[in-house]
């Protein structure tokens, strides 16, 4: 036989569908449990004082008794040894008012219903979003005429070019931030056609605006090719960077800082640190490098080649300079056991640089040659070489 709570946890499955009903407008009530545990004629000989006991129990928190709740039906059943016996046959619950007080969720109906109304209210459009995140119609902690406000300005202004901070919205400075999510997903239901990127996960990102980007740096190698820029060494927000125009032909790329740093002067060349590692996708979308030398200088380790790979997948040609096994067995008194790497086909690299990074994987030391470790002079000449001048 059911129990009260095996009839709370079915009844708990029907939370979000009569919020969805709600919202539909479409009747959800009454709502009946028919597999409840029906008695066999063994029960009633075999078991009687506990399926009593279970019956009582059944009724005690039921409308029966209590007035409200669920409804506890009953059918005549008979049996040929016991006879004729009235039993418990399905469970009902009759209105939404006893489902709530069953479930006891009175709080929580009467926040989505404010919610709701609230939502319909000031931006009616949104009852499809409501329909399938209706669960967040019931958390007491949203501030829903704030959540609306932003989206308004939003629908007025989708792309605004502002920091958070500066939106002229009536909310605390921090209101975005703490409902994030919620709001992302609110935005990306009234304004699809003004969403930057969909796999963008930061708000101010995905929504057009001003954000801390990251600043790549460049070094100019040689001083007639430092264009309209009155430095040699300056740093510029990514999105500045991706529109440059550069009279260099030359681009080198450095993996580590220092290396960056202590780069020779070269010919027509301007060198870039994106930040190290797989900073290297700051570069994508800089298309003017398409039209440009590209020499990338990485670690020669698992890692570093996996870099490399990822980096001719924005700009096909680029070269690589000293991440060849000459420089490995030249240099590998340096080399030092590096973490791996579960790639295994990097379909990018070259013939040899591939052969290097198998060999690397089947390392079970050393296999893992840094930058740093290359000294000066023979870096300058690899580098030299590499972009054409001597």
């Amino acid at each position: 036989m059911i129990s009260p709570v095996e009839i709370k946890k079915q009844a708990l499955r029907w939370w979000k569908p009569l919020l969805q009903s709600y919202i539909l407008e479409e009747p959800f009530f009454p709502k009946s449990i028919d597999r409840i545990g029906k008695v066999k004629s063994g029960h009633i000989t075999a078991r009687f004082e506990m399926l009593l006991a279970e019956i009582e129990e059944l009724y005690r928190y039921s409308k029966n008794q209590t007035g409200k709740g669920y409804l506890v039906q009953t059918a005549g059943r008979n049996f040929r040894r016991t006879g004729s016996h009235e039993l418990p046959d399905a469970i009902v619950f009759e209105t939404i008012d006893d489902y709530i007080y069953f479930i006891g969720y009175k709080k929580e109906w009467s926040i989505f219903l404010e919610n709701y109304s609230t939502i319909m209210n000031i931006t009616p459009r949104l009852k499809d979003w409501a329909l399938n995140n209706c669960l967040w119609l019931t958390d007491k902690d949203i501030g829903w005429n704030d959540v609306l406000k932003v989206c308004q300005y939003f629908i007025e202004t989708p792309r605004p070019d502002l920091y958070l901070r500066q939106l002229p919205i009536e909310i605390h400075t921090k209101f975005i931030e703490e409902n994030n999510a919620l709001i992302q997903s609110l935005l990306d239901f009234l304004i699809p056609d003004h969403i930057r990127s969909l796999t963008q996960k930061r708000f101010a990102e995905r929504f057009f605006l001003k954000y801390d980007e990251p600043l790549i740096r460049m070094r100019f190698l040689e001083e007639n090719q430092q264009a309209n820029f009155k430095f040699r060494d300056i740093s510029i927000p990514l999105s500045d960077f991706e529109k440059l125009e550069l009279l260099a032909k030359n681009v080198l790329i450095a993996e580590n800082k220092m290396n960056f740093l202590t780069l020779p002067l070269m010919h027509s060349t301007v060198a870039i640190w994106s930040g190290g590692g797989f900073n290297i996708a700051y570069l994508k979308n800089a298309d003017w490098l398409l039209n440009k030398k590209i020499i990338y200088w990485g670690d020669i380790d698992e890692h570093g080649f996996q870099i490399l790979h990822q980096l001719r997948t924005y700009h096909p040609h680029a070269k690589s300079v000293m991440m060849d096994r000459t420089t490995y067995e030249t240099f590998n008194i340096y080399a030092v056991s590096g973490s791996r790497n579960k790639s295994q086909n990097l379909n990018l690299l070259t013939k040899d640089e591939n052969d290097l990074f198998q060999y690397l994987k089947t390392l079970d030391s050393n296999n893992r040659l840094e930058q740093e470790k290359i000294s000066q002079v023979y870096a300058d000449n690899c580098l030299k070489s590499a972009v054409g001048t001597s």
